[in-house]
């Protein structure tokens, strides 16, 4: 393959810099009074490495007896509720950490890996710090499926933490509703502390800690396990003594060095223009307040951006997205899950409204939903799971982003700019449609879903068709090698 120059440097600073990983997650979160809509947006890069597929289907409520429970993927059980919401899940077969979800309330939550200095699992383990196995892979499913609001969830999910104990290293989830966002921190065990995301501000998070100062009294802005605290003392990672606040960073953090992180500087520099030199002298704050009001279009660029220091769309991207979680409209029809399948850099941003009543077949493997909900499913995949399937969305989008990554310097202005119009002529489109799906809304709800599922997957499909248009630009023989097409 032949890449540019700038990419090889970027890859190289990527794998070498002491606070990012070769595949490496990224989330930007905005405050309602820092977007251009009044809305919470929430951009994620989703990022692991090996042969990977998506999966994205709409799951409806659910209702489950009395007496029902749900087993954790190591054996504790917990009790069911009677009733779960339904959500949009963006499945990544076989990984722990890796899926994204928005519910019917326009609840949202990823996450970011962030490592700690806690022991490891087993010592943990044995101290009575872990039980039941812990909780990892449905902490964020279970805040999905219980959770109204983000506060709602983020609550639910320290509760979770405390009871069970978190089986990983240590990790951010971004939790967001239209009204509000936060930022769950967590660590191996039972320790974790939130942060409520200013409404003024936008927060750069990649994979270090970053929330700082933390005041557990201050409930309307930060939450925490009761002992978050003593227990940093007790382990001497904290010294109330020396009379400085308490920090979580500081105390919790993995690497001594606190060094700062390039995608984090280069978030700033996209957004808000700063002109901070690289490498800055000490670790930004958690978040600024920009001069110009934020937009889905501007933080999908955010994920995109692909140079040195601080690349964020890499080829281990499976999908680019944006929450966008309005409040003056109802959740199914303010909330939307804009996405890319694949690389961001190379593919495009399709919206799926919450309030559809499913995904189009060819976005995720057909099989019954309460067997695709199953712990085996996931993490033990069938035959054929990340086989190349022509007809699959997923694989349409992956062989246009391989194709370019051939000649990356040379395709990708080809590409981008046929992407660059489509967006815009969704972004145009999307007061109109909403404003007839709102018109429905108030005398027939089910017909504005019907409108909003039959939109989003017309656009679904013309994405598809304009990929597989950009791949016979550059093989114009892979059309032919495609089966029943026509």
């Amino acid at each position: 393959m032949a890449f540019s120059r700038e990419l090889v440097v970027a890859a190289v600073l990527l794998l070498s810099w002491p606070g990012s990983c070769a595949w490496a997650c990224y989330a930007v979160v905005a405050g309602r009074e820092a977007s251009a809509d009044g809305s919470v947006l929430v951009a994620h890069n989703e990022q692991n490495g090996g042969r990977r597929i998506l999966n994205f289907r709409r799951i409806p409520r659910r209702q489950y007896p009395p007496g029902s429970v749900v087993t954790l993927r190591r054996e504790g059980q917990l009790p069911q509720v009677a009733q779960t919401w339904a959500f949009l899940w963006s499945e990544n077969p076989g990984l722990e950490f890796s899926d994204g979800y928005l519910n019917e309330w326009g609840v949202a939550v990823v996450s970011d890996g962030c490592g700690t200095r806690e022991d490891d699992y087993e010592a943990l383990v044995r101290r009575g710090e872990i039980r039941g196995g812990g909780i990892g892979y449905m902490l964020r499913r279970l805040v999905a499926q219980r959770a109204r609001t983000a506060r709602e969830g983020v609550k639910l999910a320290g509760k979770l933490v405390e009871r069970f104990g978190y089986v990983d290293s240590g990790r951010t989830y971004v939790v967001a509703d239209p009204r509000e966002a936060w930022l769950l921190a967590v660590v191996r065990g039972r320790r974790w502390v939130a942060q409520r995301v200013p409404d003024d501000a936008v927060v750069f998070l990649p994979n270090i800690h970053i929330i700082g100062e933390v005041d557990l009294e201050d409930t309307a802005n930060f939450l925490g396990s009761p002992d978050l605290i003593s227990y940093a003392v007790r382990r001497g990672w904290f010294d109330p003594r020396d009379g400085e606040p308490f920090n979580f960073r500081k105390a919790y953090r993995k690497n001594r060095d606190d060094p700062p992180d390039p995608r984090r500087w280069r978030g700033r520099q996209l957004i808000a223009g700063c002109r901070e030199p690289w490498p800055p002298e000490e670790p930004p704050p958690p978040g600024l307040k920009p001069e110009e009001a934020v937009t889905v279009a501007a933080l999908v660029e955010v994920l995109r951006f692909v140079g040195a220091p601080g690349t964020l769309s890499t080829p281990g991207t499976q999908e680019g997205a944006v929450f966008q979680l309005r409040s003056e409209t109802p959740p199914s029809i303010g909330c939307v899950y804009w996405r890319t399948t694949a690389e961001p850099s190379v593919s495009v941003l399709t919206p799926w409204y919450v309030g559809v009543f499913q995904t189009p077949n060819n976005y995720y493997r057909p099989v019954d939903v309460r067997r695709q909900l199953s712990l085996d499913h996931h993490f033990a995949p069938p035959p054929g799971t990340f086989d190349v399937d022509a007809q699959s969305a997923w694989w349409k989008f992956k062989k246009l982003q391989d194709v370019v990554r051939e000649d990356y310097q040379a395709r990708a202005p080809i590409v981008q700019p046929v992407w660059a119009a489509f967006e815009q002529s969704v972004y145009d489109d999307q007061q109109r449609i909403e404003n007839q799906a709102i018109q429905l809304w108030n005398t027939d709800q089910q017909a504005a879903r019907d409108l909003l599922t039959r939109y989003c997957a017309g656009l679904a499909a013309e994405a598809c068709r304009q990929a597989e248009e950009l791949v016979d630009k550059f093989h114009p023989a892979s059309r032919r090698a495609r089966p029943n097409d026509r």
